[in-house]
């Protein structure tokens, strides 16, 4: 989860997420290169007196037109295939059903028998010591390690956005429909999120928390719960 004074991502905890970051620092060095030619350009223009060669130079309109191409090009590239590869839902090993409420989510794991729950976020005076206030839930969302998981999002009342940064996963749930994204969890942990739409009054109290286990541990809670 994010710290405080943290100007950048969370750490990534699954390979979307690791290839969103990478494209974000891959702009960000285009960018950086884009501005230190600007601004070299800019303090050359202001130190040299003006010429006939700067007023009429069919080099330098080639290179200043086919240059940005370039850039849209390498830029484009990377974004694409990351867009290709969030949206590709191939034979996930689980499918779990989110629907957002005022102000809480329920979860339904289709794939198992009479496995459905409500979280709500554990209030501050209830919140054990050690744990995250507005962040943590009475039931957190628990799914293998290293499985393809297949989350289905939609709401009963009002817009919502079930949002798990560190995951990569952001997806609006609309009443009366259906939206589907996927994801993997790369390493076991506690993955914290909220819902990223303003949607009432206590927005900001409808936390999201998924567990990432081994699948022998995921097993035993799933026989558990569902006896």
């Amino acid at each position: 989860m994010a710290n405080h004074s943290q100007f950048g991502f969370q750490d990534a905890s699954s390979p979307i997420m690791e290839e969103l970051v990478e494209f974000h620092d891959h702009a960000l060095m285009v960018a950086l290169a884009i501005c230190s030619l600007v601004l070299y350009l800019l303090t050359l223009m202001l130190m040299e007196k003006l010429s006939s060669n700067t007023v009429d130079a069919q080099e330098v309109e080639l290179i200043w037109t086919i240059l940005p191409a370039i850039v849209l090009i390498l830029l484009a590239l990377p974004s694409l295939q990351i867009l290709y590869m969030m949206d590709e839902i191939d034979e996930p090993d689980l499918t779990l059903k989110a629907i957002g409420h005022q102000w809480y989510w329920s979860y339904e794991y289709t794939d198992l028998k009479d496995l459905t729950f409500d979280s709500y976020m554990i209030p501050t005076a209830e919140l054990p010591p050690g744990h995250f206030r507005l962040l943590e839930v009475d039931h957190r969302v628990v799914v293998p390690m290293e499985s393809p998981i297949r989350i289905i999002v939609t709401a009963d009342d009002v817009l919502h956005s079930w949002a798990v940064p560190s995951l990569g996963v952001k997806t609006d749930a609309i009443p009366g429909r259906l939206n589907q994204t996927s994801f993997i969890t790369a390493r076991p942990g506690i993955f914290y999120g909220q819902c990223s739409e303003i949607c009432g009054a206590n927005h900001s109290y409808m936390p999201i928390v998924v567990e990432s286990t081994p699948l022998a541990h995921f097993e035993s809670w799933s026989t558990l719960l569902s006896s």
